[in-house]
């Protein structure tokens, strides 16, 4: 009998994760429709309530996300939007 797939070891999983650069900040045009499957209202309702990582605030009119936070929830996206 095979044993269920896990997020971590889901082979869409790694191609998501092979997309994201290996540090830094991504802004939300690089992450919309690429790598999370979601729209930007339903992006920033997932922030508002916890369940995907905060922005952060580069400049008064740019806003990205850490690489870190993005891929802690891309292999754990039950665990809310809160990098540990």
């Amino acid at each position: 009998m095979a044993t269920p797939r896990t997020p971590e070891t889901s082979s869409s999983s790694v191609v998501l994760l092979g997309k994201l650069p290996a540090d830094g900040y991504v802004r939300q045009s690089q992450l919309i429709p690429a790598i999370v499957p979601f729209s930007s209202p339903t992006l920033w309702r997932k922030v508002k309530a916890g369940t995907f990582p905060k922005p952060v605030k580069l400049s008064p009119r740019i806003t990205a996300w850490r690489v870190e936070d993005v891929r802690a929830w891309l292999e754990n996206p039950n665990a809310g939007g809160v990098a540990a």
